[in-house]
Order: C-alpha cells, then structure tokens, then sequence
C-alpha cells in the first residue's frame, strides 16, 4: 500500500484492486489485515475494482 494502491480480499474470495482515492477516510491509516467494507466497480477498464473503502 506504500505506492498509492493496494489489493483487497472480498468475501467471495477475489481480489480487488483498489487505488487511495477510493477510500473514504485515511489511505495512510489503513493496515495490512484491517477489516474493510467496499463496494465493486464491476465495469472498470481493466477489470472489478474496489469503490468507496472505508473501514468496517
């Protein structure tokens, strides 16, 4: 998460790519293994990424 970006693991076992300007919050307050809620882009150019993260 140190370059801007990270991955997110969602209940149905995909990974989804998320970039800091979809969290609601603080992008540096996240930590590796904090629950997250999200909502999935599914039209996304390059694939379903993860949308309004914000902190469960």
């Amino acid at each position: 998460m140190d370059r801007g970006f990270g991955f997110l693991s969602g209940e149905d076992g995909k990974e989804y790519f998320f970039h800091r300007s979809s969290v609601e919050g603080s992008f540096e307050g996240l930590q590796e293994g904090q629950k997250v809620s999200f909502d999935v882009e599914a039209s996304a150019p390059k694939g379903p990424r993860a949308s309004r993260v914000r902190v469960a």
